[in-house]
């Protein structure tokens, strides 16, 4: 079953209400743009408990964040958060790779320390609009669904 797929099965099956559904998966998106890496699967579970969600669901929304997928969402918060705040992306280009050791860390640094707030500011606010909007969504199609089942008599 393809991946899209079961994630669907996953948010629409779930024994639960629409608005915790769908907060869950909201969250769990949100968490996925969180801007500190290594901390999604402990947040999302925290939070889960905390809050009383749908552990499951909101994992699901939290592992929109993979391997494959956290370079372009990441490049697009950096590239958000640089025109937000007037930044220029460009300090990127000053690293200077063939460096080994010490002199590529201190590179590299030099090279991504300007784009650190950007990172920040554009990952929440980007995440903040898809946890939004995909909470809105789900809402709604579970409503959806809820209202077109036919009643247990």
């Amino acid at each position: 079953m393809s991946r899209p797929r079961t994630v669907k099965r996953i948010i629409f099956q779930v024994h639960d209400t629409p608005n915790r559904v769908a907060a869950s998966f909201g969250l769990g998106i949100f968490i996925a743009f969180f801007p500190l890496l290594g901390i999604h699967i402990a947040m999302a579970l925290a939070l889960s408990v905390l809050l009383r969600l749908n552990r499951v669901v909101l994992l699901v929304g939290a592992f929109v964040n993979n391997p494959w997928t956290i370079a372009p969402m990441y490049t697009a918060g950096t590239l958000l958060g640089c025109a937000l705040l007037g930044v220029s992306p460009a300090s990127l280009a000053d690293v200077e790779w063939s460096l080994t050791g010490l002199e590529l860390l201190h590179s590299v640094r030099a090279g991504l320390g300007p784009l650190l707030l950007p990172f920040v500011v554009g990952n929440l606010l980007l995440g903040t609009v898809g946890g939004v909007g995909s909470f809105a969504v789900v809402r709604a199609v579970l409503l959806r669904r809820a209202a077109a089942a036919p009643r247990a008599t």
